[in-house]
């Protein structure tokens, strides 16, 4: 799972995780960039932690994607992305060989409680692994 925002304040977020077979993340990484140009990275197991939320399923290959996602930061900042639309699957089983997600996502801040606050950026998320394994 992979996403690169852009922050309305000038600033910019990339953050991946990669997943064992139960999903759960064995490393993540993210590099935080500030609108004054000041650059945070972080990897490592805890680095940044994607919380999924409302599913989506393909009508064309029945896989189910995780097509919003809470991010939590090192620093306790917690970003909701939410898709322009759910139906962004790529079939490439043609060319590459893989099934997966990407697509345009927008970008909330959120506060204590369940419902997104302000949006505060746009971005792209980029999931693999959720048709099938890939081979490399």
């Amino acid at each position: 799972d992979w996403v690169g925002i852009n922050l309305d304040d000038g600033g910019s977020l990339m953050a991946f995780q990669m997943r064992d077979k139960q999903a759960a993340a064995i490393w993540s990484a993210m590099t935080l960039g500030s609108s004054s140009g000041a650059v945070v990275r972080r990897s490592g197991v805890d680095a940044v932690r994607f919380t999924a939320g409302r599913r989506w399923r393909s009508a064309r290959t029945g896989t189910t994607y995780p097509v919003e996602w809470d991010i939590t930061l090192a620093d306790g900042r917690r970003l909701r992305l939410q898709p322009r639309m759910d139906d962004q699957e790529l079939d490439s089983r043609r060319s590459t060989g893989a099934v997966y997600w990407e697509g345009a996502v927008r970008v909330f801040e959120m506060g204590a409680g369940p419902d997104p606050g302000p949006e505060v950026g746009r971005g792209y998320l980029e999931m693999t692994g959720y048709a099938e394994r890939l081979r490399m």
